[in-house]
C-alpha cells in the first residue's frame, strides 16, 4: 500500500465534505458574514497535508469499517486543527505574520475577524459531525466521538497544552532550566490529543470495540508525540531552536521520535492487512517520507 495512491485516493472527498460546509444550503453559509466567510476559508483553502483527517478515516478502516463512516469527523478535526492555527498565530499568542506561505489570517485581515474566524471554525466542526453522524445512522457513536472530540480540543488538551507552553517558554527564556516531563505533557495535549481523538473516532464510526478503542488511543498518543518530535526536527535551523532540541541534543530527539513510532506500531502489529494504512501513515508522519 503506498501512502501517496491513498491519500490521493481519499483526500478529494474529504475536500469535497469541508467545501460542503462552505457552500450550499445544506452548510447555510448563505448567512454566513462574507468577510468572516473569507477569514475561515483563508487557511482552510488550500490547506495543509489533512493528516489527521486521512488518520481518521484509515483508524475507521483498520477495525473493517468503511471509510466514509469517519468523515464527519474527518471535516470536524480539520476544522478544529484550522482554528487552532488561527489563534496560535494571533499578535497575543506566537505572533506570527506568515502560516503556508501567506500572510496569517489576522495579517490578511484583521485581529478580531481572526478571533472570530477561530470561534466559528470551531463551533461549524461540532455541527459537521453532529449532522454527519446523524444523517448517517451514527447518533450514539456519533455523541461518544463529540464528546472525546471536545476533551481533545479544551482545557484538558489542545487549550490547556497552549496555555501550559505558553508559560513553558516564558520560563525556559528566563531560567533555561529543563523538565523533559512537562514538554512531554504539553505535546501530548497540544499536538496528540486531536491527533487520538481523529485516531480513535474514526475507529469508533467505523465500529471499534473497547479493546480497539483502548488499543488506538496509546497508539495515537505515541504517534502525535512523536510527530511533535518531527516537527521539532523540521525546525533544528530556525532562528529560534524548538523546545524538544534546547532540552536534548538533535539525535536524542530523533532516536526518541523513532522509538516512540516503534512501540505505536507494535501495539498494532497483529492487526492485519487493513491496518496497513494507519501503519503507513504513522510511519510518514513521524519520518515524512513515503
Amino acid at each position: 500500500m503506498d501512502v501517496d495512491a491513498y491519500m490521493a485516493e481519499r483526500l478529494p472527498r474529504i475536500e469535497a465534505e469541508i467545501e460542503a460546509r462552505f457552500t450550499g444550503a445544506a452548510s447555510d453559509a448563505a448567512g454566513w458574514p462574507e468577510s468572516l466567510t473569507g477569514a475561515m476559508r483563508h487557511l482552510l483553502f488550500p490547506g495543509g497535508k489533512r493528516l489527521r483527517p486521512v488518520f481518521a478515516l484509515a483508524a475507521a478502516e483498520a477495525v473493517g469499517g468503511p471509510a466514509e463512516a469517519a468523515l464527519p469527523l474527518a471535516v470536524a478535526v480539520e476544522l478544529i486543527h484550522t482554528y487552532s492555527l488561527v489563534h496560535d498565530d494571533l499578535p497575543c499568542m506566537d505572533d506570527d505574520d506568515e502560516r503556508r506561505g501567506r500572510p496569517t489570517v489576522h495579517v490578511a485581515y484583521d485581529e478580531a475577524t481572526a478571533v472570530l474566524a477561530g470561534d466559528a471554525l470551531l463551533t461549524e466542526a461540532f455541527a459537521a459531525l453532529a449532522e454527519g453522524a446523524l444523517a448517517t445512522g451514527q447518533g450514539e457513536r456519533g455523541l461518544l466521538v463529540a464528546a472525546e472530540l471536545a476533551r481533545a480540543a479544551g482545557a484538558a488538551g489542545l487549550v490547556g497544552g497552549q496555555v501550559d507552553d505558553l508559560l513553558f517558554e516564558a520560563e525556559q527564556t528566563t531560567s533555561g532550566g529543563t523538565d523533559h516531563a512537562r514538554l512531554a505533557s504539553i505535546h501530548a495535549r497540544k499536538t496528540a490529543a486531536l491527533f487520538g481523538a481523529a485516531i480513535v473516532g474514526g475507529a469508533t464510526l467505523g465500529g471499534a470495540n473497547d479493546d480497539e478503542r483502548a488499543t488506538l488511543a496509546t497508539f495515537a498518543r505515541d504517534v502525535g508525540i512523536a510527530f511533535q518530535i518531527a516537527d521539532d526536527l523540521l525546525d533544528a535551523d530556525s532562528e529560534e531552536a524548538a523546545s524538544i532540541l534546547r532540552l536534548q541534543g538533535l539525535d536524542d530527539a530523533k532516536r526518541g521520535a523513532e522509538a516512540l513510532l516503534d512501540r505505536a506500531l507494535a501495539r498494532i502489529e497483529g492487526w492485519g492487512e487493513r491496518a496497513e494504512p494507519l501503519r503507513r501513515l504513522a510511519r510518514f508522519a513521524v519520518r515524512r517520507d513515503r
